[in-house]
């Protein structure tokens, strides 16, 4: 065939994969770069650039949501988590992947969609009241048990205040499990 009747033809796959092992071979700079992000490796070890924000806490998204022991749909699931809002502490970041830890100490890997930036608590005492005011000798507006969760409105000092199914009040930090010893959340 004459030039201007050839027809260019797409390269098939495996010869773009070889040009591209040929150059990483051949040292080309930049041929490497993702190849080092991808490593197995890569895959379990905490991130170089981790967020400046870790850890923090936040909470879960959906009403069910899996806990993986590795950050991507390839490794196997752990644990199913089955309560929506249950605070959790992000201790690492993958891509879009975050290792997280309960308030029992459950740590594993869920993908960033099932989490959200709304904070809350749960209680870690056997039986609290939620109080009017803060203080000790505050009318209380009602008994919360252990593994109750309640939606994070503020926190400063030994005193937070908490929502539960429409009731406002005051809890101690001490009694709950979400927020930082030092944080003050507004």
């Amino acid at each position: 065939m004459t030039w201007p009747n050839m027809r260019l033809a797409r390269p098939s796959p495996r010869l773009c994969l070889a040009l591209a092992a040929l150059l990483l071979l051949a040292g080309w700079p930049g041929a490497g770069i993702r190849a080092q992000q991808t490593g197995a490796e890569a895959a379990t070890a905490p991130s170089e650039s981790a967020s400046p924000g870790l850890p923090r806490f936040v909470s879960l998204r959906a009403p069910e949501v899996n806990l993986r022991t590795g950050p991507g749909t390839r490794y196997p699931i752990d644990w199913v988590y089955q309560r929506r809002d249950l605070p959790v502490e992000i201790i690492d970041e993958f891509d879009t992947w975050r290792r997280i830890r309960d308030a029992e100490g459950t740590a594993g890997w869920v993908h960033q969609s099932m989490l959200q930036g709304k904070r809350s608590v749960q209680i870690t005492a056997e039986s609290v009241s939620l109080r009017r005011d803060p203080q000790d000798d505050s009318r209380p507006l009602a008994k919360l048990e252990r593994g109750v969760i309640a939606k994070l409105e503020s926190c400063g000092g030994v005193w937070c205040v908490v929502e539960v199914d429409g009731f406002k009040g005051w809890l101690k930090r001490a009694e709950v499990w979400g927020v930082y010893p030092d944080e003050d959340v507004h």
